[in-house]
């Protein structure tokens, strides 16, 4: 029988972006590869922040779900519909309170070998923790989002003895785990210098067969309602503070002179509603706003685009590293990255040439910089793109290096 482990995460499959999809894709990797898998998690939620059906009949109460050797057990939560500061700390707050009530029930019924974590939320390492004291398993801290840092720098906590509260609780987390993890240089290299230990990269990935390059993009502007000589630019994913959408819009209204060039955004999230009014107030014809779009033509959909935009502000730059990255490099995207330099994703993209960097919050680099990807010869970054998403960002490849390092 292979080892058993334990996943606590607060966000899960059927999510189709975000940790939610990367935690779903892992567990079932482990799961095929013989490992007998549980997760303790909440219903799904994101990116839309409300609980999507048909979970939200059962939102508030515990759930057990079991598929071969996976074993699901949903806890509820409180999701605030427009997310703050104060807000989502009431969100991991709740979470982290029901999910204790299901570890517990673990601690007392179940022996696994490996307890997993996945931040954020940062704190429910204290449950993993708990687990390896009492049972003894080892623990492994996968770090998606360097959330505490992200919270104070863009100032979603203002609190200073707030924020230095939850640096010693994660100092806690961070001696007692066996292996700590998290998905990019930049972020190594901070959390390296938070623990003087070794922190291994274990990256997302992306599925290299179901998104691939195509060559008939013209055919494809014209199935999604474009002109055949629109240029696409195109951002796609959450939409929420860190991103600094409202820049794509002010982008928008300095190239509405060229007609062809149609600016598009597509997905949800909490600040939504907030650029739809902004676009309408400014009467940008030019920017089109569509929801997320059916797995099944996703990848048809991104070979669409001319250029693709990874938006953040400039203290998320190497606190985070956007998932929709390793999906655009994978179909051979034209990605316009907004990265400083000297940070973990500005060194990456350089050293691979596999997109094209600007200074973020620099409103005439992102001008600039679209002209750039739409009007110049961009063929040997979208080859690198592919290359570099088949060598290095396969789940094949990046969860069989996981499980010979940790698993």
């Amino acid at each position: 029988m292979g080892k058993r482990v334990l996943l606590i995460g607060g966000n899960f499959s059927p999510e189709p972006t975000g940790i939610g999809k990367y935690n779903g894709e892992m567990i079932r990797w482990l799961a095929n590869n013989g490992y007998d898998c549980t997760v303790v998690t909440t219903y799904p939620y994101y990116p839309q922040w409300v609980v999507q059906p048909p979970y939200d009949r059962m939102k508030k109460r515990f759930k057990k779900e079991v598929a071969g050797n996976i074993t699901i057990y949903r806890c509820p939560q409180y999701v605030p519909a427009v997310p703050s500061g104060k807000k989502r700390i009431l969100q991991d707050v709740s979470f982290i309170a029901s999910a204790f009530i299901k570890v517990l029930q673990l601690i007392g019924t179940s022996k696994f070998d490996i307890v997993i974590t996945v931040a954020p939320p940062f704190h429910l390492g204290l449950l993993a923790v708990l687990y390896k004291k009492l049972r003894g398993a080892a623990v492994v801290y996968h770090v998606q989002d360097l959330q505490i840092e992200a919270a104070r720098d863009l100032a979603m906590i203002r609190s200073k003895r707030l924020i230095s509260m939850m640096l010693k609780l994660e100092q806690l987390i961070l001696r007692n785990a066996d292996h700590i993890s998290s998905i990019a240089d930049g972020m190594i290299r901070k959390i390296s210098d938070k623990t003087g230990r070794e922190v291994l990269l274990f990256p997302n990935w992306v599925d290299i067969a179901q998104f691939h390059p195509l060559t008939n993009r013209t055919a494809l502007k014209e199935a999604f309602g474009f002109s055949a000589t629109d240029k696409i630019v195109l951002y796609s994913g959450a939409i929420g503070e860190k991103q600094g959408l409202e820049s794509l819009l002010h982008a928008a209204a300095t190239w509405q002179h060229h007609p062809e060039v149609r600016f598009l955004i597509c997905g949800s999230g909490p600040y939504k509603a907030q650029l739809e009014q902004m676009a309408a107030q400014m009467q940008l014809k030019n920017m089109t706003f569509l929801p997320l779009q059916p797995a099944e033509q996703f990848n048809r959909f991104l070979n669409m685009a001319d250029v693709h935009l990874v938006i953040q502000k400039s203290h998320a730059s190497d606190l985070v590293m956007p998932s929709k990255l390793t999906t655009i490099l994978a179909v051979g995207g034209i990605a316009l990255i907004t990265a400083n330099a000297g940070t973990g994703l500005h060194d990456l993209v350089s050293r691979h040439n596999i997109g094209i960097l600007i200074d973020a919050e620099n409103q005439e680099a992102l001008r600039a910089g679209i002209g750039k990807a739409i009007w110049e010869n961009t063929t040997d970054i979208a080859r690198n793109a592919r290359d570099y998403a088949a060598t290095h960002l396969s789940i094949s490849a990046v969860m069989t290096r996981f499980k010979e390092q940790v698993a």
